[in-house]
């Protein structure tokens, strides 16, 4: 059963009893805010925390990297997702990490999962109920990870290999755009400053209404087609650390193209690396 990547708070409320939903809320490095102790406090009725820091390749430093498949299945069945269940996954960030919740399940073989449009704030805005008692651990169900199901990852080294090869094709940053020039800094601390060569920039701001929900297909098309992307064809997507990557995927999807794979260890690896790098506005 194909499903979209995105829902409304408005259908969630109509059909909660029969979806199982995430809390994915991360936020970035220098953000004060604790979103375990936000989870504990109120979350959707039912709804189970997915720690992207948690649900991750433990023994790579770099953070929250893809872990492996079976590392993947335990930790979903734990919170009581099979692979009968239709995944919500949403959050209360403006970096979208329900996207890197819906990422991972597509990765490892999961259709049917989306992502509330507007997160945890359209919820609110649409009078949905919160639960504020203390979260109830749920029973552990089975899940067994499958083949990928439009969702592909892409590491430094093939990137690499690529821009040797002069072959990098269409690699698209989502970070924001002082960042991408080298103007900002890093909000990880030692990391250098600019961009992959090559790379294109379309911050995932670009792909968002003021309330924090997708814009219009048309508009998201637009988007990247003024940053230099064509939507039609295969991307790569990158960001600082492999979250707002996620959101491009989406957004990439939503205009129906997934054929992009997204570089899980972002300038977080490469920022921290002695590859090559740009800086200013140009690829």
């Amino acid at each position: 059963m194909m499903v979209s990547p995105l829902v409304t708070a408005e259908w969630l409320k109509t059909n909660l009893g029969s979806v199982k939903t995430l809390d994915a809320s991360h936020h970035l490095t220098g953000i004060d805010r604790d979103p375990e102790a936000e989870f504990a406090a109120a979350r959707l009725p039912g709804a189970s925390r997915f720690d992207i820091n948690k649900v991750a390749d433990q023994n790579n430093p770099l953070p929250h990297m893809t872990p492996t498949a079976s590392y993947f299945a335990a930790a979903v069945a734990a919170m009581g997702i099979s692979n009968d269940d239709y995944v919500v996954a949403y959050d209360d960030s403006a970096i979208l990490p329900a996207t890197r919740v819906w990422w991972m399940f597509r990765l490892f073989g999961h259709e049917r999962v989306s992502v509330l449009d507007g997160g945890l704030a359209a919820w609110r805005k649409a009078g949905g109920e919160m639960e504020t008692t203390p979260p109830v651990k749920p029973p552990t169900a089975r899940f067994t990870a499958r083949p990928s199901v439009g969702a592909q990852v892409i590491d430094m080294s093939t990137i690499q290999s690529l821009l040797e090869a002069e072959n990098l094709g269409q690699l698209v940053d989502a970070r924001p755009g002082s960042r991408f020039a080298g103007i900002s800094p890093e909000p990880r601390a030692g990391l250098r400053c600019g961009h992959i060569p090559g790379a294109r920039n379309v911050p995932l701001t670009k792909l968002l209404g003021a309330d924090g929900s997708f814009r219009p297909v048309a508009e998201i098309r637009q988007a990247f087609v003024d940053g230099g992307i064509d939507p039609e064809r295969p991307v790569i997507t990158s960001c600082g650390s492999g979250v707002t990557a996620c959101g491009l995927a989406l957004g990439l999807a939503l205009v129906g193209n997934e054929e992009v794979s997204v570089y899980d260890g972002s300038w977080t690896e490469w920022g921290g690396s002695s590859a090559p790098i740009n800086t200013g506005d140009a690829g």
